[in-house]
């Protein structure tokens, strides 16, 4: 009896110490994220959530930012692994001498969008004159919108531009603006139609923009490459593939990161528009958009030159 017992309590005793080591040997993962948890990260909790990142040995933190403009920034003073950012950021963050490079993509084609009520008889851009449009967050968006007008023969002269802040769909509500620029595709015309005051969308990608990257990945260039940058990347790729091929299954599991607050018709409505634009392969993009977009931005006088391919295109 003695022998068993303490066969027994030296068996427990290396299960202990196997399992604290497995722990030890797990890497620290830190992704700041470009604004609170929503679909669009949808490949980055199913993984934590499923266990991907632990069978990776992993242990990833995502952290939902007070700014959302500090996570570049950030990363680039090393103070996280990873950040996600937006193309059209990226590249002004490189122009201002920021140490950054893509290292992945999660959403792989434009959610910005030009909205209005849809009962609001402007049928199209060019009904936009002498209308007041609101926006959130100036430079890009005043590009995207001057593209946009110039597209239909306008400029941004024949327009009454007003700062909104966030306030995208309660503005059109309210009848402060007619048009809003910087909305969400797959989050705002959503709740404007569970609100019962339906919008319609017009996309820069039809109207003058070039196509780009919504949600990129970011880290400094010393941590591009890493090992453990590299397991993590493998992981997003295979929770997407698991997105993709069972989404219902999915949703379940991203909804428990935290039922409370994902548990919603918006984000059931968000997931279901969210997913046919998630990146398949996180590593892959197309180097020719990225110079046209590049191009689009430094005409428009947000950026002084084309960056470096190094700085999206890794390894």
């Amino acid at each position: 009896m003695h022998i068993n017992i303490s066969f027994q309590i030296l068996v427990t005793m290396l299960l202990l110490l196997m399992s604290s080591m497995s722990h030890a040997a797990k890497d620290e993962i830190t992704v700041l994220l470009d604004w609170f948890i929503n679909p669009d990260h949808a490949s980055l909790v199913v993984a934590e959530q499923t266990g991907m990142f632990d069978n990776a040995s992993l242990n990833v933190t995502l952290i939902e930012p007070a700014d959302p403009s500090l996570p570049p920034k950030l990363a680039a003073a090393k103070k996280a692994d990873v950040a996600i950012s937006y193309q059209p950021s990226l590249m002004v963050d490189l122009n201002n001498q920021l140490p950054l490079m893509r290292i992945g993509t999660i959403v792989k084609s434009p959610l910005n969008s030009l909205v209005v009520l849809a009962d609001s008889g402007i049928q199209s851009i060019s009904d936009l004159k002498g209308k007041t449009i609101g926006f959130s967050v100036g430079g890009f968006e005043d590009a995207v919108l001057g593209a946009m007008l110039e597209s239909r023969g306008l400029t941004l002269k024949d327009v009454n531009l007003v700062n909104v802040n966030f306030a995208l769909s309660p503005s059109l509500y309210a009848g402060k603006v007619d048009a809003v620029i910087g909305a969400f595709r797959n989050f705002e015309l959503n709740q404007m139609d569970i609100d019962g005051r339906p919008g319609r969308a017009f996309f820069p990608e039809d109207h003058g923009v070039p196509d780009y990257e919504e949600l990129i990945l970011v880290a400094h260039p010393d941590y591009a490459g890493t090992d453990k940058l590299e397991r993590f990347l493998n992981v997003i790729d295979k929770a997407t593939r698991m997105i993709i091929n069972d989404p219902d299954t999915s949703y379940r599991s991203f909804i428990s990161f935290r039922p409370d607050d994902l548990d919603n018709e918006l984000n059931r409505r968000a997931w279901r528009d969210t997913l046919p634009k998630l990146a398949r392969e996180t590593r892959q993009t197309d180097p020719n958009s990225w110079n046209q977009f590049a191009r689009f931005m430094r005409d428009r006088g947000l950026i002084d030159n084309i960056p470096d391919q190094k700085t999206y295109l890794f390894p």
